[in-house]
């Protein structure tokens, strides 16, 4: 019985495959819907939070590069666009657990502030590489929060570091 069944077998309530899975983040920012929509959807402002090498085409089909050094690279496409409101990439290009995923952000304004509930959607299994990813967004998104609110995010490659081995 290899350790799968094994556990299955113990607690019944427990799959033999996995669902979908998903890395979901809530934060709040002190900043408008509009500001944190401009944040997504221009270059330079996709350059202060993520990674200081984004390039491409920030409109809907548009296809968005983004350069982590010799670490790696994700090519988004635009598939969704509401202002103030939604952004929505597609993964066509990049680690293949990340292909075929989808990344959106919903903007819920609160007063003068915003509410991002993000999700990183279509994963097919809860991989290693999916966990370091959860913790990678988070300090994205809190990057994204310090650009908006102070002028300063941490983007690639003055990143938070989360792992012993390659970040």
């Amino acid at each position: 019985m290899d350790k799968r069944s094994a556990s299955s077998a113990r607690f019944p309530q427990l799959r033999m495959e996995f669902p979908m899975v998903d890395i979901l983040h809530r934060v709040g920012i002190d900043a408008s819907p509009s500001d944190v929509f401009q944040a997504l959807t221009t270059l330079d402002r996709l350059n202060a939070w993520w990674t200081n090498d984004t390039t491409g085409d920030p409109r809907i089909d548009g296809v968005i590069h983004f350069q982590f050094g010799d670490r790696g690279f994700f090519d988004m496409k635009v598939v969704g666009l509401e202002p103030g409101k939604r952004v929505l990439w597609e993964v066509i290009a990049g680690p293949g657990e990340w292909i075929g995923t989808e990344v959106s952000w919903e903007l819920k304004p609160h007063g003068d502030a915003t509410t991002i509930m993000f999700k990183h959607q279509g994963w097919r299994e809860p991989v290693e590489f999916m966990h370091h990813c959860s913790t990678k967004w988070a300090t994205f998104l809190l990057s994204l929060k310090a650009s908006l609110e102070t002028g300063k995010g941490a983007p690639f490659p003055d990143d938070v570091r989360i792992s012993v081995d390659a970040d």
